[in-house]
């Protein structure tokens, strides 16, 4: 790594082994420029070694803040002919991506600073993150934390297995943290929880604790939101005030947007968790749509500060923890109608204690639908141009349909038998062209609350 470290010393710094005038203003010799070149090659293919032998969250962090350290230069519309680099690749393509996002509400470090210092380990929000294999739309579905839901055994830190029970769904993080607080287990056990509920595989998995949503947050810009009703959190729970209308809401704002459970204004009111949940996919939706915008895809910088802020904040699996594939994986979701993020609730019903819920029986239909990677029926896809057929102008090599579905067994009635399909025979025997079918346009997105036009 010798050499990869050398590439990141400060500009200015001597290196060994490099020619006194390689290191001034002064023309260089060409053996020098070679030298360079040679240089620079080896850093490129460090840098890709590098983001391979990473595979931590922590350590793709590490090695982004140190490539960052380089003087780039930008040379783009400065030299007539570039190779441009190639699009990113999506690594999970043409396969469903089912990715569990998990809250947490752990309360260390700066965490304890946003929601004030509270012993042991919980999930708070939980949301299975569905991405279609043909990448034309995304569901989002949030999984009430206060459902009564049965808990599988579950590995714990040391080698032992919990027992089987029914409890709130968020005390399966707890319990497969153990007394050492161990994330991992406390992911894992959450993953079988919903595998074992619902039957959707849970294919990858992202920890995020309350801190990590500030950075993402100011990494965007700030999340544009337009709400229909002004928001006052009541300042013993939560400190922030909304007016109604356009909102942008920096990271700080954001956090404290998710948290804040009691006040008045988009159901704070109630005090409920199921209304926080709306609340809470109102502002996923915004920032989704942020993220995949042409502003932001079409932005590298902005992209990979975007990219390197949010793996520095979670816990996650090697595959979403690689800075390469999630800006594969956000560049295959380019072209997707901002309508077909869907956002979805777990049905349910409240049970007798007043504290809990459980799911209702149609909540089976959903994650049935989801496992088969179907869409709900909101969702508009995009009709495959037909593969093989011949096109009108051939004029050959296809069988025409009849109006009982028979292809090929006979032609219509209608045509005409001089060959000319354009002109339709009138009673005086004269033709009139038919009319042409108007093209429909496409119906203006009916937008979810809280997002803007």
């Amino acid at each position: 790594m010798s050499d990869f470290w050398t590439a990141v010393r400060p500009v200015g710094e001597i290196v060994p082994g490099v020619p006194r005038h390689a290191r001034s203003g002064e023309r260089q010799p060409r053996h020098v420029r070679s030298w360079r070149r040679a240089f620079v090659v080896r850093t490129v293919t460090m840098s890709v070694v590098g983001t391979l032998a990473f595979g931590s969250a922590a350590g793709a962090t590490a090695y982004h803040n140190a490539v960052s350290r380089i003087d780039v230069q930008d040379l783009d519309g400065l030299v007539a002919e570039q190779v441009k680099p190639k699009d990113p690749s999506d690594p999970f393509k043409d396969e469903p991506v089912n990715l569990l996002l998990m809250g947490t509400d752990i309360r260390d470090g700066s965490n304890a600073d946003i929601g004030g210092v509270v012993d042991g380990m919980r999930s708070d929000s939980t949301m299975l993150v569905h991405i279609a294999a043909d990448r034309q739309w995304i569901e989002v579905v949030s999984i009430p934390r206060d459902s009564m839901l049965a808990i599988p055994a579950c590995e714990l830190p040391g080698g032992s297995r919990s027992a089987p029970y029914t409890g709130r769904f968020n005390s399966a993080f707890s319990t497969g943290s153990g007394s050492t607080g161990d994330m991992r287990y406390a992911a894992a056990c959450t993953i079988n929880t919903v595998n074992s509920l619902t039957g959707v595989t849970v294919s990858n998995h992202a920890v995020v604790k309350m801190n990590g949503v500030i950075d993402v947050v100011d990494a965007l810009g700030g999340v544009r939101m337009c709400l229909p009703d002004a928001l006052h959190g009541d300042p013993r729970s939560a400190r922030i005030d909304l007016e109604a209308g356009e909102n942008r809401l920096d990271g700080k704002t954001a956090i404290q947007f998710l948290r804040v459970r009691k006040g008045t204004g988009l159901g704070l009111e109630m005090g409920s968790d199921l209304a926080r949940i709306e609340r809470q996919q109102m502002f996923i939706n915004a920032t989704m749509r942020q993220m995949l915008s042409a502003e932001t895809l079409a932005d590298p910088t902005r992209t990979y500060r975007l990219i390197n802020a949010a793996l520095g904040s979670l816990s996650a699996d090697p595959a979403i923890a690689d800075p390469g594939n999630v800006a594969g994986l956000a560049w295959s979701l380019r072209q997707i109608e901002k309508r077909n993020i869907v956002m979805t609730s777990v049905p349910v019903y409240d049970n007798a204690d007043g504290a809990t819920v459980s799911w209702s029986p149609e909540t089976s239909e959903i994650f049935d639908r989801l496992a088969a990677d179907q869409p709900p029926e909101d969702v508009t896809l995009a009709t495959p141009e037909p593969s093989g057929s011949p096109s009108a102008s051939d004029g050959a090599g296809g069988e025409e349909a009849t109006t009982d579905g028979d292809p090929g067994s006979a032609t219509k009635e209608t045509s005409d038998p001089t060959g000319n399909e354009e002109a339709d025979p009138t009673s005086d025997g004269t033709t009139e062209e038919q009319p042409t079918e108007p093209q429909t346009s496409p119906t203006p997105e009916d937008l979810p609350e809280g997002i803007c036009a």
